[in-house]
């Protein structure tokens, strides 16, 4: 297992802190940490193993490792493996939802419970929102591999996270207008950086996956003039 910390992680400190938002930042560290808990039972109830733990700017990531069969094309052995990631990707905002419960049944004082509800709903709907790799486009790219096959639920949320990003980026620049809140316009930062990172991947995928198919079809062509050959 590896351990990582995204060092810009002090750059936000420091911005946060100057912005008179380090108490908040630190809220959102502190429950961040505990949803990303909740991914990592959910993953060690369901078999699989860490492979990395990493402290990013605005909370934490871990990674499983999947086992040589997970890798396994066919439906059945396929489809297990993306109900076990839509499961791990659930665990997530419960465990952001579950605080909120049971804070709502603590005699906290009305700032604190204030704060703890409003960050865990903050992380909650962040990781919900429909874009790859955050909990809901994970989720929702695990629905259209049941629907679709990998191949295209790989296209289709690549799709749709683009398009949320450009709706969540305009919506964001007339709040940040007149809300002037810096958190707004990092969180559009870290999406952005998100979806870009991701879509690298699947633009190369995609030329693996054409010139695996243009080597198929000429392997195919070039069986057919030997077997009219034969003939």
């Amino acid at each position: 297992m590896r351990f990582q910390i995204d060092l810009k992680i002090f750059i936000f400190a420091i911005i946060f802190y100057l912005t008179k938002q380090i108490q908040i930042y630190a809220m959102i560290m502190i429950f961040a940490m505990i949803h990303e808990l909740g991914h990592l039972l959910a993953g060690i109830l369901l078999g699989m193993k860490v492979e990395k733990i990493q402290v990013k700017p605005f909370g934490f990531s871990i990674s499983f490792k999947l086992k040589p069969g997970d890798y396994n094309k066919k439906i059945k052995k396929g489809n297990i493996l993306e109900l076990k990631k839509i499961i791990v990707a659930l665990a997530g905002p419960i465990t952001n939802i579950l605080i909120i419960m049971i804070t709502v049944n603590l005699n906290l004082g009305i700032f604190e419970e204030i704060m703890v509800i409003y960050t865990n709903i903050l992380i909650a709907l962040f990781n919900i929102i429909p874009i790859y790799p955050l909990d809901g486009g994970r989720i929702l790219k695990g629905l259209l591999h049941f629907k679709f096959g990998k191949q295209k639920a790989s296209k289709y949320i690549n799709c749709i996270s683009f398009y949320t990003i450009i709706f969540l980026t305009a919506v964001a620049g007339i709040s940040i207008l007149y809300l002037k809140n810096i958190a707004i316009f990092i969180a559009i930062c870290v999406l952005w950086t998100l979806f870009l990172i991701e879509n690298k991947k699947y633009r190369t995928k995609e030329k693996i996956y054409k010139v695996i198919e243009e080597n198929q079809l000429e392997k195919n062509y070039n069986g057919s003039k030997v077997k009219v050959g034969e003939k």
